[in-house]
């Protein structure tokens, strides 16, 4: 049947690698996520946060490069990972929740009347969830696909956004959250216990 070359759709793999009805997999959609923050801000409820988020990043984490240096060339060792900073779009809604939950999170961090700061990091980190969703709603459950959760959350940077008589879009704000350790909690690796080796082949 004609409906049997969908199954040619993707990479040919060498050896026997290669099946006789590959297909391709289904990717996860960049659409179909939630964000749900925890101890973030005072107010409730918080899932005002949750509806009006636009854009929100995965983690990005780096490992500082140690350099050694040897006899006529260098060889590199994996430092300490750095989880990068989260950039986020959020819709800022005409019943200021949004507006407010932020607010309330920054004078958490730094008390901008008094100029006092928080005594520790404590008082003001939050845990931030992000999921990725298969696309179900209403009496169909979504099936969370991949689950990632920031520990140590605080803002970093907020940016109220601009004002603008020609346009036509909503106003939003722009924030990013810095964290100290992120795990892949559902769907991957990160934070998974793997096989560790003991003196196998040396490779530098």
């Amino acid at each position: 049947m004609a409906v049997s070359s969908l199954t040619r759709f993707t990479v040919p793999l060498g050896g026997n690698q290669s099946a006789s009805a590959q297909g391709l997999l289904m990717p996860k959609l960049k659409f179909r996520f939630r964000v749900t923050f925890d101890n973030f801000g005072v107010s409730n409820p918080k899932t005002e946060l949750t509806k009006q988020i636009v854009t929100f990043g995965r983690p990005q984490v780096q490992f500082d490069p140690i350099e050694v240096p040897v006899y006529n060339s260098k060889i590199y060792y994996a430092g300490r990972p750095t989880w990068q900073a989260i950039n986020a779009t959020i819709r800022d809604d005409a019943g200021g929740n949004v507006s407010r939950l932020i607010g309330e999170q920054l004078q958490k961090q730094f008390d901008f009347m008094e100029q006092a700061s928080a005594a520790s990091g404590i008082d003001y980190k939050f845990v931030t969830t992000l999921e990725m969703l298969d696309g179900g709603n209403g009496s169909i459950e979504p099936v969370v696909l991949e689950t990632w959760q920031m520990y140590g959350c605080f803002l970093s940077d907020v940016n109220y956004g601009d004002m603008d008589y020609a346009s036509n879009e909503p106003a939003i704000i722009t924030f990013s959250i810095r964290y100290d350790n992120a795990l892949q909690t559902t769907g991957g690796s990160v934070g998974t216990s793997v096989p560790r080796t003991n003196g196998g082949v040396i490779t530098g």
